[in-house]
């Protein structure tokens, strides 16, 4: 990533972070620090399907979501919607939502505004690292002014 003195960033090809969580890989292209906090921008991209998180809630951010390859099943507000490659779906804070992955090596971009949840990943994937729990991930969702309030799928943690 190179960051010029009036701001602009650009992160080539192999130069984004990557960080392990376990079933998925978090690609982190833009973060709250490279951005002054404008958004987040990462690239999720999911091995096998069926996977994804507990149902929850942002309290600080909207999310969106880009699906580049593959397919999810978005769950937003009592709804659920099947997303193949090329859909968008936004998510303003405050709205209850989740996703599934529908077929293995999905890839989707998600922009949270204003940035947030990358220290998220960080610590989830220490988490899962050391045997995290559903009340140590609660706990950390708490943290990241997020509400989980459905069950925690199998594989997620």
């Amino acid at each position: 990533m190179t960051s010029l003195d009036d701001g602009a960033v650009v992160v080539g090809p192999g130069d984004a972070r990557v960080i392990d969580v376990g079933g998925f890989d978090v690609v982190v292209y833009a973060d709250g620090a490279s951005t002054a906090g404008q958004f987040s921008l990462i690239e999720t991209a999911e091995t096998t399907d069926g996977g994804g998180p507990p149902l929850h809630i942002h309290r600080d951010c909207a999310e969106t979501f880009l699906v580049l390859a593959g397919r999810y099943a978005m769950h937003l507000s009592g709804r659920e919607f099947d997303c193949p490659a090329g859909s968008f779906v936004y998510v303003p804070q405050g709205v209850v939502h989740t996703f599934r992955t529908l077929e293995a090596n999905s890839r989707k971009l998600n922009l949270y505004t204003p940035a947030a949840m990358v220290g998220y990943f960080d610590e989830l994937s220490a988490g899962i690292a050391a045997g995290m729990g559903e009340t140590d991930l609660e706990e950390l969702a708490t943290r990241f002014n997020m509400e989980v309030v459905g069950p925690v799928p199998d594989g997620y943690l």
